[in-house]
């Protein structure tokens, strides 16, 4: 019988810090084949992305993408996360699209945190007031209790909502101060200028790059790539598709062994020293997205 988990429901029983504990263990098992496709009609789009790990299982996560939508009051974005079982191949579960990308993105970036951050950080930065935003927070929380956190935002007004919606949060209002006086930055804006500039970042800080997705985006300048020890989540969903690798690895602006380790090499994910600067590029894969779909699954209780 194939498991429906809707997104409240299969939230009920997640915690951060096993999601990151579960991804970890994800890693440990044969490295996963995945791969993505594309389909177009106009300006809609139809993504799939899907995954397959030798004892863990399939994942295919598909994405409606119709930007026309809120003109009609419909959002944007719908999908689906459908797993199978790795003996069979049955279907197992279907689960909420936003449910899984939701847990999977944050997860992903705290995972890094947990290994590169200093464990004594206690001022967070979150540039970039949109809902990955507002997980992020979630996430953080979870593994660094005692932190207070600041929202910078290139619309004011957004970070003013976000910093309402979440008690002890400040705003900032000037991104190279409050990158200064930050011990983690972690960055989800669409944006395909760097907004973080190398120059603002003090020895000892974490930086955690999410938004950039396409091979036309970066969040960070070379600067604060060369400045940093780099990691990534995946070597195959980042140095050749994503603009924060790709553009300064294609300029020569860092040189390949630049890029220290993936999650495949989970031991390699330390600092050396307190002063050092540490960079984290979260690509999110769809391996990530079937080892988050297997979490929310084993932590599922039907009402």
């Amino acid at each position: 019988m194939t498991t429906i988990i809707p997104f409240a429901q299969g939230e009920r029983n997640l915690d951060w810090l096993d999601l990151t504990d579960a991804l970890a263990a994800g890693h440990a098992l044969p490295r996963a084949e995945i791969s993505d496709s594309f389909l177009y009609r106009g300006k809609d789009t139809l993504l799939q992305r899907q995954a397959w790990i030798d004892g863990l299982g399939i994942a295919v996560k598909s994405a409606t993408v119709f930007p026309g939508n809120p003109a009609r009051n419909v959002p944007m974005i719908h999908g689906a996360v459908t797993l199978f079982d790795d003996t069979h191949g049955r279907l197992e579960a279907l689960l909420d699209f936003h449910l899984v990308t939701k847990w999977k993105t944050a997860g992903d970036s705290l995972l890094a945190a947990r290994r590169l951050a200093r464990p004594d950080s206690r001022n967070i930065l979150i540039v970039g007031a949109g809902t990955v935003g507002r997980n992020l927070h979630a996430a953080y929380c979870a593994a660094f209790p005692d932190a207070s956190f600041a929202v910078w935002n290139r619309t004011p007004a957004n970070a003013e909502k976000m910093a309402s919606e979440i008690k002890g949060m400040s705003v900032a209002t000037d991104l190279q101060t409050a990158m200064r006086r930050a011990d983690i930055i972690t960055c989800a804006t669409m944006s395909t200028e760097p907004t973080l500039r190398g120059d603002w970042l003090q020895p000892g800080q974490h930086v955690d790059l999410i938004g950039a997705y396409r091979p036309d985006m970066r969040e960070a300048d070379d600067t604060a790539l060369r400045r940093a020890r780099v990691f990534v989540d995946s070597f195959d969903t980042t140095l050749d598709h994503i603009g924060e690798l790709r553009i300064p690895l294609a300029s020569g602006a860092i040189a390949r062994d630049h890029v220290l380790a993936d999650y495949y090499a989970l031991d390699d994910f330390r600092r050396g020293s307190d002063d050092e600067i540490t960079l984290f590029k979260n690509g999110g894969g769809a391996h990530l997205d079937l080892m988050t779909a297997r979490f929310i699954l084993d932590r599922f209780t039907p009402p």
